[in-house]
């Protein structure tokens, strides 16, 4: 989601002493090669968006009572629809769960509804280390104009992720909630933690902790054994987005950990279509389907022609960063952070359609519908 990345090793224990939310009896083990093959065998080519409705800034927007725009939603998905994709990736925040468990789940399962008919899976995501580290729920900023995802939230945020009493929390939100639907064959799988070690650079470096990493990595570990210990019927996954893949041994452990502890492998690229090709090769050697649940910076050399053939020749499932312009503001690049935009760039950097429905692009769409007609969503 964003360029710049630190890493701390940690191996001290996140959990504490309060209770399992949901009974650990059933509890399974990470998916073997065979099993996580005969899953992926079962699924068509997978091709979608990461998708918040034009209407959010965010996460918390997109999902609290007050702002859920169930009509939005259905007409973005019906346009993914029409151009052949057939799975999304969705974030959700800790902070829902928190303030409103019943009503998130209530809203979850019309969104899942929305997807189904349109011929569309998702693939959930927990926790976020990228943008703001202070969430607060309720009503959410204006974006700030001109400026890529000025009001994107990390979950959990930084308060919390330094308060080792509230992961008790933690742990309930992801028990109960991959719990609620475990067995639910609308949801493609659980993406546990969006790139956890991410400093999000020149954004909010002034306010973010040095040690987040060193925080996050023994609470990713004990959120991919709470997924596991409610036995879901869906893959777990964390993917990889930065530093050299290319040799276990030396890998960060970070890394290492998040492709021991997934059932199905997922990594992000932003770079060019020969990079791309490089980490599918250096992700291999796993022997699990792969998924890049992030791509597509035009200005970057990631495009949907440079990237779709490849993935495809190497059944890749793929997820780009943005659907629709809108309150993110993602067609704006990471830069205008730093550097002053007054009008729309003149290439986009992210999103496929423009808010009245229109591609952006219709060489592009036109490519996603060649590529994806022969998959059966239905």
């Amino acid at each position: 989601m964003i360029m710049v990345c630190a890493f701390i090793s940690c191996k001290e224990s996140g959990q504490n002493n309060e209770k399992p939310a949901v009974k650990t009896s059933e509890s399974r083990e990470i998916w073997s090669k065979d099993k996580a093959n005969a899953w992926y065998s079962q699924q068509p080519w997978l091709v979608g968006a990461n998708f918040n409705p034009s209407t959010a800034i965010n996460q918390l927007e997109m999902w609290q009572e007050e702002s859920f725009d169930l009509e939005t939603i259905d007409k973005e998905l019906g346009w993914a629809e029409d151009i052949g994709m057939n799975t999304m990736r969705v974030y959700l925040h800790d902070l829902l769960h928190k303030n409103d468990p019943e009503g998130l789940y209530d809203r979850m399962n019309k969104f899942l509804e929305i997807a189904d008919r349109h011929g569309i899976k998702t693939l959930f995501v927990l926790f976020d280390s990228c943008w703001d580290p202070f969430p607060k729920a309720g009503e959410q900023r204006v974006p700030k104009p001109h400026v890529h995802n000025s009001g994107w939230v990390q979950s959990p945020g930084q308060q919390v992720l330094q308060d080792s009493t509230q992961y008790g929390r933690l742990e309930k939100y992801v028990k109960e909630t991959i719990g609620k639907f475990r067995d639910d064959d609308r949801v493609l799988g659980w993406d546990i933690w969006n790139e956890p070690d991410n400093m999000t650079g020149p954004s909010y470096e002034d306010v973010e902790i040095p040690n987040k990493a060193e925080l996050v990595m023994p609470l990713l570990e004990n959120a991919f054994a709470w997924a596991r210990s409610v036995n879901p019927t869906q893959p777990l996954t964390s993917g990889v987005w930065t530093g050299d893949w290319s040799d276990p041994e030396n890998m960060q452990p970070m890394h290492k950990m998040q492709l021991e502890e997934s059932d199905i492998i997922t990594f992000h690229n932003y770079n060019t279509p020969a990079d791309f090709e490089k980490n599918i090769k250096e992700l291999q050697r796993y022997g699990k389907p792969i998924l890049c649940t992030e791509y597509m910076a035009r200005p970057n050399g990631s495009t949907f022609q440079g990237f779709l053939p490849i993935a495809k020749n190497y059944n890749v499932g793929m997820f780009n960063w943005g659907f629709v312009d809108g309150k993110t503001q993602t067609k704006y690049p990471w830069d205008s952070w730093t550097k002053t935009y007054t009008a729309e760039p003149d290439v986009w950097f992210h999103e496929v359609f423009r808010n009245d429905g229109k591609p952006y692009k219709k060489e592009e769409t036109d490519l996603i519908s060649a590529l994806t007609s022969e998959v059966n969503k239905h």
